[in-house]
Formats: C-alpha cells, structure tokens, sequence
C-alpha cells in the first residue's frame, strides 16, 4: 500500500510499504477513505524529530471502511463506516470507565512514561503506524472505531477523530459560564473550531486571535470577534484592546490553541532549531530532561484572562523545563486544565451536532482535498500557511 512517511526535519514521502494485517484478536483493519492533515503532524515535520524513525507511518485522522476484524471484535463487520479516535485504548480499564481513554491503563507506552499509544506519533507514543495510509491496523477495536452512518460524504464526520473532540474538551476544560466569554488563541483547525463549540455551548463573547488573514476572516464570518495580532506592537496592547471589551477585567478564561511552535519567544525557537539538526542519539535524552517550549502563546494567556478564570490548554507542549510565572498564576488565583483530547469521552455528545443542519460547519472545514500522493506538497503548504490552507484532508 502507498502510506505518507517520515524522514528528517521537512522530509516526508509517499511510499509503498506492507499492507497491515490482523495482528491480535482485538485488532481491526480499515480501508481509509479521507485522513486529516493536523497541526500535530507539523510538530514532528518540525519540533518533535528526535522521537521519530526514519520510515515512521504518519497521520492519525482517519475514516473509511471495515476490511477485516479479530476475533475478538464483537460489534464491527467487513463493511462498517467507521471514524477512528487518535488514540487507541481499551475502553476497560479503570481510566477508561472514568472518562480518560487518553491515559488507557492497556495501552500506556510505560516505557516512556507517556499515556495511552497515539496513531502515527513518535515512539513516545508507541511507534504506531498512522493513518496517511490506504490501509489502517486499529489495535483495541472492540471499543475505539465509531461506527457511522452511510451517506454523508466524509467531511460530516472525519473530524471527530480528533478535530471535533479536541475543540470540545477544550471548551469544557475552559468552563466558560452561561453567556460568558472566551478568548481562543490561535485559529488553526483546532482554535477555529473550539469558536464554533463554544459558540453551541452558550457563550456570549467568543474572541479569536491570530495574525493569518484567511483563518481571522474564516472566523469571523461566523461571528467571532478576531483580533489580528500583527496589528499590535506588543502583547500588552492585545490584552488591553480585549480587556476593554470585557469591563476592563479580560475573558473568563482563554484557550490556548497555539501550543509550543508560537510566534515570538527567540530564544526558544533557537534552541528547538539547534536539537533539530543535532543527531537524534544525542538529543533525545536531552529533549526528555531540558526540552523547552516558546511560551509566548501561554504567557499572553496568561496575562489575558481575567482573575479568577480558566485557562485550557490545547495546543500541543512538550518542553521539560519550561519557566512558568508562578507568581502570577497564583495571584491571579487562575485555574489551568490541559490534555489530549479523550474522544470517546465526547463523541456521543457531538453525534447530534453533525446533522444536515451543520451547525459547526463540518460539510466546508476543510480548506484543501488533496490525493495521498501530494502528501509533500500538503506539508509544506500548511506548515508554511500558503494558499489559504487552514485544514488538509488526504485521499488516498
């Protein structure tokens, strides 16, 4: 089968390798129809190269049809529509029970003292092959898959393999009251769709900020307040200009959906390009001790929300010795929720929302439809923020 592979820093390519098979009783194996293009994946294609292998399967947002299931997989058949969850978890365990698959007690890579086996993400998670693919092997299959209808093209429900989910706990985590307000950093996929949660959710003020044209008009066209952040001198006049909005006191909580690649923070950047072009024998064991983030998104945030507010952390960080200004945190008496995403958690409550209505615009999220052989290309245009490219889906 053709699957999308890594290779170093900006290298990935459209090989043939082995088709999967069943492996284990629980495992499930999926033609893919449509798999997503994620923010996520730039980390690797960027940041996150000493955790990869040459070769490494990438891309964790797929759906497509049932080819062949376990033994052990009562409820799936050949032929089932089926979106599959990032992460992969046995939906027994007792993280599991209580609403954290992403922390799956079967499926926790021990060995690096990380959560639950992610699709296609570093040997930090497991090693498993992703889902740029024409073919998926889906271990523990008898509680991830989500079994959909017929009909509906793809777009209506690829994403709640992780856009969807991601953007919904993002939301919840930030516990914006009843009329509320939010202020979303960043309006990639995942920013721009927590908007639109937490505009069905009830908040009264959603402010969007990011400094891409196409992603600030997307979202303001469906009545987000953007706030274009290279029209600012510096991050107090932000802050300032969405306080004034909010009685002078700032949102009641602030979702970062940045994460650890933000504009600005020099310093950072430098030290994230400098391991990058190390070997990756010598810098993995550095990342995993003295690894940092450039903080500049969630120092903003931090300064933005109100006193008394929530701050949710999406967007992906990896940094071990980040500073953080506990002093002010404490002060400010702010709450911090943060995680990945624990789709089945949500998936049945977002289920209603992906009808012909489509009142989070599902049906048109999606920026670019390329074939899977244009994988390069598709890379290099999100990573690059060219053509207007806010979300990639591949077709195999």
């Amino acid at each position: 089968m053709k699957a999308v592979t890594w290779h170093g820093k900006r290298d990935v390519r459209v090989e043939t390798v082995p088709d999967p098979k069943i492996e284990e009783p629980t495992d499930a194996v999926i033609r893919v129809t449509s798999s997503g293009l994620c923010g996520s994946d730039l980390h690797l294609y960027e940041v996150l190269t000493a955790f990869m292998t040459p070769g490494d399967i990438l891309g964790h947002e797929p759906i497509g049809i049932v080819e062949e299931v376990g033994a052990g997989v009562p409820d799936l058949m050949a032929g089932d529509r089926v979106v599959v969850p990032f992460q992969i978890a046995c939906g027994d365990c007792w993280m599991c029970l209580n609403g954290l698959p992403t922390q799956c007690e079967t499926t926790q890579v021990s060995g690096e003292g990380m959560g639950a086996a992610l699709f296609g993400y570093t040997r930090l998670y497991g090693s498993v092959p992703g889902a740029q693919a024409e073919y998926l092997r889906v271990p523990q299959a008898q509680f991830g898959p989500i079994k959909i209808p017929e009909g509906p093209p793809d777009d209506r429900f690829v994403y709640l393999s992780d856009v969807l989910p991601t953007a919904w706990q993002a939301v919840a985590y930030a516990d914006v009251p009843q009329g509320g307000s939010v202020a979303v950093l960043g309006l990639g996929p995942i920013g721009d769709m927590a908007c639109r949660v937490a505009q069905v959710r009830g908040a009264g003020r959603v402010f969007g900020v990011d400094l891409v044209p196409e992603r600030l008009r997307r979202a303001k066209e469906r009545g987000v307040e953007t706030f274009d952040l290279s029209s600012f001198d510096n991050e107090k006049e932000l802050v300032s200009a969405i306080r004034d909005q909010t009685d002078g006191r700032g949102p009641d909580a602030v979702i970062d959906a940045v994460g650890t690649e933000a504009h600005g923070s020099a310093a950072a950047k430098l030290a994230q390009q400098a391991t990058s072009m190390m070997p990756r024998k010598l810098v993995s064991p550095l990342m995993e001790r003295f690894s940092i983030d450039r903080l500049a998104a969630l120092h903003t945030a931090i300064e933005l929300v109100r006193r008394g507010g929530t701050l949710s952390l999406v967007g992906v960080y990896g940094g071990m010795a980040d500073p953080m200004p506990m002093l002010t945190l404490f002060d400010k008496q702010i709450q911090i929720r943060m995680g990945q995403a624990n789709v089945r958690r949500w998936s049945d409550e977002i289920l209603p929302y992906l009808t012909d209505e489509d009142p989070l615009g599902v049906d048109d999220f999606a920026t670019h439809r390329l074939p899977l052989d244009e994988a390069p290309q598709a890379y290099e245009m999100f990573q690059r923020k060219r053509d207007g490219a806010v979300k990639v889906l591949l077709k195999p």
